[in-house]
């Protein structure tokens, strides 16, 4: 018997999945997280930078919550400035086309390394691009020690 999850479950970003980016840069968002972004945030567009070396996309509610945190934060520090250097100026706000599509500049395509295959990866209220090549190279590292960062989250109280 399938058994659904609450309708509350299924406003969140979860689940991998692989898309292929074309030769234009566009990239096909998957459907249920168009959903989401419907349903739970009522928008079609998303805010789209770069995170290491993936991107990450924000529904623009939760962009504006980061954009009012950081605008808090002492702007002298020299650490605030990198990182709204970083993360911030190179945001790009990406709306879908009637496939689907986002297009991805190629500025952020570059800095993520995006060819061809990319992994889509959901994480609850955001959701990262992942070139695949990076993707399985970050996933091995990551089993390989998993007991460490289980014993960091377990600390955290999960």
């Amino acid at each position: 018997m399938n058994q659904k999850f609450p309708q509350k479950h299924n406003n969140v970003f979860r689940g991998r999945y692989i898309h292929s980016i074309d030769g234009k840069g566009r990239l096909s968002i998957p459907n249920h997280f168009r959903e989401v972004l419907k349903r739970k945030y009522k928008e079609e567009g998303i805010m789209l930078t770069s995170l290491g070396v993936s991107l990450v996309a924000y529904p623009l509610a939760e962009w504006s919550v980061i954009e009012e945190k950081v605008s808090k934060l002492p702007q002298i520090k020299p650490e605030v400035r990198k990182f709204q250097l970083l993360f911030i100026s190179g945001a790009v706000e990406c709306t879908f086309d009637k496939q689907g599509r986002i297009l991805v500049p190629p500025a952020l395509r570059e800095h993520a390394g995006l060819k061809k295959d990319v992994i889509i990866a959901g994480m609850l209220n955001k959701f990262e691009i992942w070139d695949k090549g990076r993707w399985e190279k970050e996933m091995k590292l990551l089993t390989e020690n998993f007991e460490e960062i289980s014993n960091v989250i377990a600390d955290l109280g999960l």
